[in-house]
């Protein structure tokens, strides 16, 4: 098995298709076809279903592709490795982030990154942490920034950046707004809810303290953005329990605490893969973050 077999199949398999994938790679399309056939051949099992509209990925297809990705990220970090030993800090950072993670100031440690590394191009990648944490898994991300969603695993260690206390945040005029007190899931029963994708970090963390209660929600108004969600609540057409953080980017919004016995604390970490996996570039971009990293409860900076 070649590795150029291997990043073929990548290629085809990401782009479920022939030409395009061989666009990517830059090689004909006769050729490309070869080699999927030369490795389905010495697997002994076809990788893809091909018709005249589309190409999927069969069962064994579906196996092979996380053990390839891995294979190759491997690599990529094999020949990374050898040019930081010879004083160059060169190739790709591929970076995921969830949007305004605690603990971090993503874009400012990027452009410090850059300054120090200029040979090495980043890419960025904003996403859920869930979906993050399967990327990085897999080796299609460097790290990202995230989320706690598992402990460490084989495949995914962790690197803690902050932890903080989820609040409740809601329009002037809501019912809620003239106590002051802090809160309990049940004093938000029926309510109706702005909250993220069930991927996001706040919201799986939101949803595991209410289920935890026994409370059900009602997420009416569900959003991909931290601004949006704000604009929702300034209208006050709901409620929000977001990351203590948030109550700083909004400051017409009235920032209620969740009582400490609900267990709403909400963690962000540094995703990485394990150590001998992990590129020069990642390496390099955790030590910066160390660096920088701000004095313990202080997420001001996120």
């Amino acid at each position: 098995m070649e590795l150029r077999h291997l990043q073929h199949f990548v290629a085809v398999a990401e782009e479920r298709h022939f030409t395009r994938a061989a666009e990517r790679l830059m090689v004909s399309q006769s050729g490309l076809s070869a080699s999927i056939r030369s490795l389905e051949r010495e697997l002994r099992t076809p990788l893809f279903v091909r018709t005249t509209r589309r190409v999927t990925l069969t069962e064994a297809g579906r196996a092979l592709l996380g053990e390839a990705e891995r294979i190759l990220a491997h690599v990529r970090a094999a020949h990374e490795a050898v040019a930081a030993v010879q004083g160059v800090l060169r190739g790709t950072l591929s970076l995921g982030t969830e949007q305004c993670i605690a603990g971090v100031h993503v874009a400012g440690l990027l452009a410090a990154f850059r300054r120090r590394h200029p040979d090495v191009e980043i890419r960025l990648r904003q996403t859920g942490s869930g979906a993050l944490a399967e990327e990085v898994a897999a080796g299609r991300l460097d790290l990202a920034f995230a989320y706690r969603t598992r402990a460490d695993t084989d495949q995914l260690r962790s690197l803690s950046l902050a932890s903080e206390p989820m609040t409740v945040l809601c329009h002037p005029g809501h019912r809620l707004a003239a106590s002051g007190a802090a809160l309990t899931p049940q004093d938000l029963d029926g309510e109706v809810f702005v909250d993220f994708h069930p991927d996001w970090g706040p919201r799986r963390t939101t949803d595991a303290v209410f289920a935890a209660a026994g409370v059900r929600r009602t997420v009416a108004l569900e959003v991909n953005d931290v601004h949006s969600l704000l604009d929702l609540v300034d209208e006050n057409l709901g409620v929000a329990v977001v990351p203590r953080h948030f109550r700083h980017k909004r400051s017409s919004l009235t920032a209620l605490p969740l009582k400490e016995d609900t267990g709403a604390e909400y963690e962000t970490v540094a995703l990485l893969p394990p150590d001998q996996a992990t590129s020069p570039a990642a390496r390099a971009l955790v030590a910066l973050l160390e660096s920088r990293r701000p004095a313990p409860g202080d997420v001001s900076r996120a």
